[in-house]
């Protein structure tokens, strides 16, 4: 079963939901036109506590699981949420012009829906990283200064923190979208695989073409769309911002029913994005190559080498060069260490120290003596730096696992083929007694299409977002430090505003500026309450 196939009936919650038959309360149903209703919303309240701990009192309208396409694969899926806040502290707001979050909660590539949501960023929201999302009366409160030691502001992609920027955005007047998608793991009853690679970058580009095509319906201002992901949501947030209007997407929404209007979007906000998949494995290993895993033992040394050396050879075709400022030229994988160094680690932890009481600095500092502190900078080498991080969390190769065992080798997945090799390193060493070592024909195109770095390094996009936010914690080995690195360099080198900084001693997940994050949102689109 191909992209626009049906996928009959799916469970979600416990509840079965035919594919044909109409999720949310609008009449955009799998045989409707794509139009959305103004009066189709439920009116809640909830109460928001900002950064700096002060509660807001929001009573907002909510539009429950509208399908955004007219030949839905997955209703369960393929259906968005709409928050519109109407009074904040009492005072009524006009959110007609206001800028749109489209937040997704896609993590590890799985599939998300929000059928079963009870409000904004509420219960029910599944993502593919776990449970735990709060209830919309929730505090949106992760501290905006300096966390403690190893404290990470998140551990799911649809839960904890990232909630925050939903719930933030709602009380400073921000139109707030959450699209559901469909995911790696999603099988019909003839056990065809429907939610592999594009599926899910089609379907958030379908979102934001629903959004679009609904000017003057769907209150916000749709030139000013915001996205922002975590983890595989981050690649799929980087992703749309990248790739938006790819002709190479146009047959894939087509088949799906996709409105006829722009996919591109204004800003984009990635944390801990997993992207770049086919040279994740060679950036990896040099960065966390040397380190060991949880058992105390290294990975294969020869392998780690051999993708190193494939890391080297792609940084040099690249030819990025460092962000505006840097004082570093040609970023290469020589140099890079040097780099993350100056540029991210060693302001990264002294912005952290700065943060601290000076009795907590001094523990701190006592319990990390690779810290060279002279009371206003930290400075240390990029070798303890490494020894600082410990253990990494995967072994190697880490993405196109030789086995067919990791999550993006089932990202690559097709048919009934669950899993499939997305490198020429990892087809020529499969374990798993394939007949043939070569990666399948679409595979090349695959990886175009799920790759913002060919859309931003590549093609040089012009309708790409030219607003960029990423975040990563100094911890999180589910990737390369390099990744977010060379994505932001991507985007500075094309004249993009890029906001990028790493959060000191956080690992996968983190967000612990969400504050900041909604004050850039207006700064860069000029909203004004």
């Amino acid at each position: 079963m191909g992209i626009g196939a049906t996928a009959g009936v799916a469970a979600v919650g416990g509840i079965a939901l035919n594919a044909n038959a109409s999720a949310g309360g609008t009449s955009n149903g799998a045989n409707g036109a794509l139009v959305f209703d103004p009066d189709g919303y439920t009116e809640l309240s909830t109460t928001v506590t900002d950064t700096a701990g002060n509660d807001h009192s929001v009573t907002y309208h909510f539009w429950k699981a509208i399908t955004y396409v007219a030949k839905p694969v997955d209703e369960a899926y393929q259906s968005l949420n709409v928050s519109v806040p109407v009074t904040i502290d009492g005072k009524a707001v006009d959110a007609s012009d206001a800028p749109i979050l489209l937040a997704n909660s896609v993590g590890g590539y799985m599939p998300s829906s929000v059928a079963d949501a009870t409000g904004i960023g509420g219960a029910g929201m599944g993502g593919g990283a776990g449970g735990g999302a709060p209830s919309a009366s929730a505090s949106a409160s992760p501290s905006a200064g300096a966390p403690a030691p190893g404290a990470n502001g998140n551990t799911n992609a649809d839960g904890g923190a990232m909630n925050a920027n939903q719930l933030l955005a709602l009380a400073a007047g921000y139109v707030v979208v959450e699209p559901g998608a469909r995911g790696r793991t999603l099988k019909d009853s003839s056990g065809e695989y429907y939610g592999t690679a594009p599926a899910a970058i089609v379907d958030l580009k379908a979102a934001v073409r629903y959004i679009r095509s609904n000017r003057g319906r769907i209150p916000g201002d749709v030139e000013r769309i915001v996205s922002a992901g975590t983890s595989a949501g981050g690649a799929l947030s980087s992703l749309l911002g990248a790739s938006g209007d790819s002709p190479l997407y146009d047959r894939y929404l087509k088949e799906i029913g996709a409105a006829d209007a722009s996919d591109a979007i204004f800003a984009t906000g990635a944390w801990c994005p997993i992207i770049d998949l086919e040279h994740a494995d060679g950036a990896y290993e040099w960065c966390w190559g040397t380190n060991t895993l949880s058992t105390g033992e290294q990975v294969d040394q020869t392998v780690s080498k051999e993708l190193r050396s494939q890391f080297a050879e792609y940084q040099a075709k690249l030819r990025l060069r460092g962000l505006k400022g840097s004082g570093f030229g040609t970023l290469t994988a020589r140099n890079y260490d040097d780099y993350l160094v100056e540029q991210y680690l060693e302001p990264s932890a002294t912005a952290y120290l700065k943060g601290l009481s000076d009795s907590a600095r001094a523990t701190y500092l006592a319990a990390n003596t690779f810290i060279d502190w002279d009371g206003t900078r930290a400075t240390f080498t990029w070798a303890d730096f490494l020894t600082h991080v410990g253990a990494r969390k995967k072994d190697a190769p880490s993405f196109d696992a030789w086995d067919l065992s990791s999550g993006e080798n089932n990202e690559f997945g097709a048919g009934t083929t669950e899993a499939r090799h997305f490198t020429a390193y990892g087809a020529r060493n499969d374990t798993t007694g394939l007949a043939t070592k070569r990666i399948a024909s679409d595979i090349p195109e695959k990886l175009n299409l799920m790759n913002p770095m060919y859309h931003l390094v590549e093609k040089a996009n012009g309708r790409r977002s030219k607003h960029w936010w990423i975040r990563l914690g100094t911890k999180d080995s589910d990737t390369s430090l390099t990744i977010a690195a060379n994505l932001a360099a991507a985007a500075s080198g094309l004249g993009d505003d890029v906001n990028h900084l790493y959060y000191w001693d956080q690992g996968h997940g983190a967000n612990t500026d969400p504050g900041d994050f909604i004050t850039w949102i207006a700064e860069v689109t000029g909203h004004k309450k």
